[in-house]
């Protein structure tokens, strides 16, 4: 698949400069209210009973902050957080020395931990619960377990796919949030804060616009937000205005809603080739010329929150919102109004 722009996927060279963006307290934290209000009642009260922080995970689509979240906690409550990845911890072995290197109260980030090597998992069930890891010694009819204690820590863990987790290891979570897309509202004070950092001039009218396009995430919107800075720089005086940030964003061609030339291709296929569904995701994915499990990992979520399509037992469908963008006939046989841009 082609790189996107509005991908939620975090691309190596934007690490370094997410980082630089990041939030470092919740009181500078924009959006998701209920779940950084809950945060700050479960930091305090840990940090009044001198205890460690509950073991937490964060789910929902990539770019809503799982990981920005988890080093304010770490911030928040004044200890190191050791980050790694569900994929990187191979055996068992490496699990338990990351856990014997952490210090009391530390925080432990597993990004997507649903991808965890079962063996792996089985040896994290005992460190979240008991602060003890079983390790066996020798083989065979001489093996034995040896039960190796660690430091009293917190698990984070963050994940895309939260139907993935196993039961076993969602149930020893004792804080579950599902982080939600963002307002246009909550992405223009995002993109507002973002340009100052980068020391942009924009106008509250063109941080709106950039919100309005970016798929309620905002690792999207300060992506945008750079994209939009280039074409200020060059084609303007640098300054990002609404005639500057609309005229960007129609070049990199992100329509009103939104939506990008593969998320078009998608709607228009169904609306044009399937008489608005339903169609399988297989079907979809080979007229697509995608992998299946890349529509439903990339594509689908915000077409499904934002109402463009519906996932039912028979296959996707395009909505009546889906036809009224395009102008076309809605499976009524009404015509509706709409464009593109």
């Amino acid at each position: 698949m082609e790189e996107r722009i509005l991908s939620g996927q975090l691309e190596n060279e934007e690490k370094r400069i997410e980082v630089h963006l990041r939030p470092a307290w919740l009181t500078e934290y924009v959006g998701q209210n209920q779940i950084k209000e809950n945060l700050q009642i479960y930091i305090e009260a840990a940090k009044k009973r001198g205890e460690v922080l509950d073991h937490v995970i964060f789910y929902g689509p990539p770019g809503l902050g799982k990981t920005t979240l988890a080093n304010i906690i770490a911030r928040e409550m004044g200890v190191n957080i050791k980050s790694t990845s569900g994929p990187a911890i191979e055996k068992p072995g490496d699990l338990a020395a990351i856990l014997s290197n952490l210090s009391e109260g530390d925080i432990f980030f597993i990004d997507e931990i649903h991808r965890l090597h079962p063996t792996v998992e089985e040896v994290l069930y005992p460190a979240m619960e008991d602060y003890q890891i079983d390790i066996i010694i020798g083989q065979g009819p001489s093996a034995r377990t040896l039960k190796l204690s660690v430091p009293k820590f917190t698990l984070i863990g963050a994940t895309t796919r939260a139907g993935l987790l196993t039961s076993p290891l969602r149930d020893r979570f004792g804080v579950i949030n599902r982080l939600e897309f963002y307002s246009p509202e909550e992405l223009r004070l995002i993109v507002v804060r973002s340009a100052g950092i980068f020391n942009l001039s924009i106008s509250e009218d063109a941080a709106l616009e950039i919100a309005n396009r970016s798929r309620g995430t905002p690792r999207i919107a300060n992506r945008i937000l750079r994209r939009v800075r280039d074409f200020a720089e060059v084609m303007s005086d640098g300054r990002i205005d609404c005639p500057i940030a609309k005229q960007a964003l129609d070049r990199m061609d992100i329509d009103n809603a939104g939506l990008d030339t593969m998320d078009r291709k998608l709607l228009l296929l169904i609306i044009e080739k399937f008489a608005g569904g339903p169609v399988g995701v297989e079907t979809l994915a080979s007229s697509l010329g995608e992998e299946k499990e890349t529509l439903e990992e990339v594509f689908e979520p915000y077409l499904l929150q934002s109402g463009f399509l519906d996932k039912t037992a028979r296959g996707r469908m395009a909505t009546e919102q889906s036809f009224k963008h395009f102008g076309k006939k809605s499976p009524n046989g009404r015509a509706t109004a709409g464009a593109l841009f």
